[in-house]
């Protein structure tokens, strides 16, 4: 099936009205005391918080396209403060304590962003709901299983957790199939657009200049060169995430990882009463492939996935087009879950890039000897994560020693991934050994195919 619209950044741009005009871009040289690089979430999180903490420092953010042209305006819409890395990677440069602290400091972070957002008045389609994770198959309802084991190992509150049978996840959403689900609560969807063109707009009147159409070619200690002039500041933040590998010398150091998103057009009343969902869920699954997906302000289902998962060459997309083949994977979830929706027309999809470190494990930093810091590598957890990144970095720059800046996660640092072609070969092994998992589980495997296993290996994920 095709899309009504392909691409044009995405449908939460379109929903708001249309892709954004663009602020003016640099001109010329200028001299600050942090310039951030990348206006999506983590770039604005990180000016909004420095300017609260000293409204005197003078902070300049470079963009190359629009505030929020990245993941941040393209993302599910997921606010979900989730944890998805490996613990025990974390654990060998830290503590138990240390790791279940990052843990609810991530949790945390839905309330601090709908708080920000009551205090400065800005409309993103916020709810708070549950997040859904159901399971269509016996193996996947096994991994639920240990899933919700794991969690309450790692002293997640039992109030937070629950893990249903088939009757009580049919009756939230009526899956096809449907075995079982993992509830995680303390969650909200949010319409993504509206949530960075807001905060972009609330640190712009907090006086924080944000310079559009103004491509970085290179960082260094204290400058940032551009197509426009240089900013010279002793601290420097790459907020690049997904499209950190365009910056020179950054091509190796976080992969990005392609994700697409499909959008029906709005369901009538009668459909929506045949599937339920009325607790506008956040719904994933527990296939090794993984799609992600909400039920939108106007009534609409927006499906997300993997598509074709990565690029020759870290290559990125053409404002958000995608190819037809992603179109279709995404399509056959959505009539696979809910034969429901079979009829239905997509309206709008589009595709974008997440932030991938060698281990699949998130960082923020800063190096004390260039004055660079970063923040990213968020696996697809950026809506809630940026937030808590944000706050670290302020600290980071403030020079604070405070319970952010010791989680494990700080000036954490990994490998490089490797060279083409092998890291073009590793990603697409990975993800079609997934695929091929998933397909032998939907047929009657009764335990998790062994498939998933050698592709957890190939890439360390």
């Amino acid at each position: 099936m095709h899309a009504k619209i392909n691409g044009h950044v995405s449908f939460w741009y379109a929903d708001m009205g249309g892709v954004p005009d663009y602020r003016p871009p640099l001109a010329g040289d200028v001299e600050a005391d942090v310039c951030i690089v990348g206006a999506g979430f983590t770039g604005l999180w990180t000016a909004y918080y420095l300017r609260k903490a000293d409204p005197s420092i003078r902070i300049v953010v470079v963009e190359k396209e629009f505030a929020g042209f990245g993941a941040s305006g393209r993302n599910g819409g997921w606010l979900s403060g989730g944890f998805d890395w490996s613990r025990e990677k974390y654990l060998k440069t830290s503590s138990r304590a240390g790791v279940i602290a990052m843990q609810r400091a991530m949790a945390a972070t839905v309330d601090e962003v709908i708080a920000v957002t009551e205090a400065e008045g800005i409309d993103a389609d916020i709810i708070r709901v549950d997040n859904l994770s159901i399971a269509t198959s016996g193996p996947q309802f096994e991994r639920a299983k240990a899933e919700y084991e794991k969690a309450l190992s790692w002293d997640v509150p039992r109030e937070r957790i629950a893990l249903i049978g088939a009757e009580e996840a049919r009756a939230r959403i009526a899956i096809r199939n449907v075995e079982g689900a993992l509830v995680m609560r303390g969650k909200a969807r949010v319409q993504p657009a509206k949530l960075v063109r807001g905060l972009a707009a609330t640190v712009e009147r907090m006086g924080v200049p944000i310079y559009e159409q103004t491509a970085v070619t290179a960082i260094e200690k204290g400058k940032v060169s551009t197509d426009r002039g240089t900013v010279r500041a002793p601290v420097i933040i790459r907020a690049t995430e997904g499209f950190t590998a365009g910056i020179p010398g950054h091509k190796r150091l976080w992969l990005p990882l392609n994700s697409a998103i499909i959008v029906t057009e709005p369901l009538p009343e009668a459909l929506w009463r045949e599937i339920g969902w009325e607790g506008h869920e956040i719904l994933g699954d527990m296939a090794h492939a993984y799609c992600y997906a909400q039920r939108t302000r106007e009534g609409r289902i927006a499906m997300g996935g993997r598509g074709v998962p990565y690029r020759f060459g870290s290559r990125t997309d053409i404002r958000g087009r995608t190819q037809q083949a992603t179109i279709d994977q995404l399509h056959d979830i959505l009539i696979r879950l809910l034969p429901q929706t079979k009829g239905l027309r997509i309206d709008h999809a589009w595709c974008g890039v997440l932030g991938v470190p060698r281990d699949w494990c998130t960082t923020v930093g800063l190096d004390a000897g260039t004055g660079i810091g970063w923040a990213g590598g968020y696996v697809g957890l950026g809506v809630s994560t940026s937030n808590l990144s944000g706050r670290t970095l302020c600290d980071l720059v403030l020079g604070r020693d405070t319970e952010l800046t010791r989680l494990p996660w700080v000036n954490r640092s990994v490998r490089k991934w490797e060279p083409e072609p092998l890291r073009w070969l590793g990603v697409h092994a990975m993800y079609q050994l997934y695929r091929m998992a998933d397909r032998r589980e939907e047929a009657g495997l009764a335990h998790t195919s062994r498939l998933a296993a050698i592709a957890d290996r190939i890439t360390g994920h």
